[in-house]
């Protein structure tokens, strides 16, 4: 059960996958500048970052950066995508409907984070990912015995 959802086996059309990897590499890069934003101007915003669900401000940047640069990076490998999704998708869930009050155009940009990773979690990462490959290993071991 862990298994298929970890690596999920539909979506794996080539079309359909250079799609999926097109979308992850974007959103990704995107995602990953925003969290390179924040780490290197750390000091300046650790005081003045919005503070959410009484995290304080220190550690709701700690979050975000983790959720926006660390994340960002396995999205864009494709490894463990689904898991690496969960916490982007509660940052823009968050930064949505608390830190802009569901409220446009301010909360737009995190609206639209929010959206591509549901669909990508949903999808699950395609075959042009390590989680692909991954999979393809511990197939061919488990067909061999």
């Amino acid at each position: 059960m862990l298994y298929n959802f970890l690596f999920p086996h539909y979506c794996r059309e080539k079309v359909i996958s250079i799609l999926l990897f097109l979308i992850r590499l974007f959103f990704g890069v995107l995602f990953f500048m925003h969290g390179l934003d924040k780490l290197t101007n750390f000091n300046q915003l650790s005081d003045t970052f919005p503070s959410v669900l009484g995290f304080g401000s220190y550690m709701t940047l700690m979050l975000s950066i983790f959720s926006e640069f660390c994340c960002s990076l396995f999205l864009i490998s494709g490894l463990m995508v689904r898991l690496t999704l969960l916490p982007m998708i509660v940052s823009m869930t968050v930064a949505f409907f608390d830190v802009h009050d569901a409220m446009m155009p301010e909360g737009e940009l995190a609206l639209i984070y929010l959206i591509i990773f549901l669909g990508l979690y949903l999808t699950g990462p395609g075959r042009y990912s390590l989680d692909y490959l991954i999979d393809k290993k511990f197939t061919e071991e488990k067909n061999r015995k």
